[in-house]
């Protein structure tokens, strides 16, 4: 049996360079959810799955959720990717309680890596909804100085993924955290 996988569903290419980022250094396989349709979770100890912040959900997170519940003895871990810069820690906690049940926030440890935008990767779609997200700040009447910085950050793409923000998740795999529950 696998000690653990770590699955992604990735839009613009964040979620992927955090998920081989783990793979690597929990030596471990990295695959995207269509690979993992493939795979059984009952060969592994602890799914770890990513996926990026999009309209305050975390992408792909309900299919594994919901495939989850079929095999409780496996352990499953999440990761969000999102632009919003770390330092803002409730606006985070928010959205990633807004994902889980009150009871799946107890049992499913979850983490953020902040990540960037990609509007040059980012589907129409996406494109569409972050510049209605824009309009909406810019019309405000009196924005807060959140939303101005908000506005300026997300006018262009920006990467801010780096290694070292895998270093909290590593570090509770590394202690044994995922064994717990």
């Amino acid at each position: 049996m696998n000690k653990q996988v770590v699955v992604y569903t990735s839009e613009t290419g964040f979620t992927q360079r955090y998920a081989q980022w783990i793979a690597e250094e929990l030596k471990c396989e990295a695959v995207n959810q269509k690979e993992w349709r493939h795979k059984n979770p009952a060969d592994y100890q602890t799914v770890i799955y990513g996926g990026g912040f999009y309209a305050g959900q975390i992408k792909g997170l309900k299919k594994i959720k919901n495939q989850m519940k079929q095999y409780p003895a496996v352990g499953l871990l999440v990761f969000g990717t999102g632009a919003t810069p770390k330092e803002e820690k409730e606006m985070i906690q928010k959205t990633m309680d807004a994902n889980f049940t009150e009871e799946e926030r107890k049992k499913i440890p979850t983490f953020y890596l902040q990540s960037g935008l990609n509007y040059e990767k980012m589907s129409l779609t996406y494109k569409l909804m972050m510049k209605a997200f824009v309009s909406m700040l810019a019309k405000k009447a009196d924005p807060s100085q959140e939303d101005k910085i908000m506005m300026r950050m997300i006018a262009h793409s920006f990467d801010f993924c780096q290694k070292e923000n895998i270093r909290e998740l590593v570090n509770y795999f590394e202690n044994g955290g995922h064994k717990r529950a």
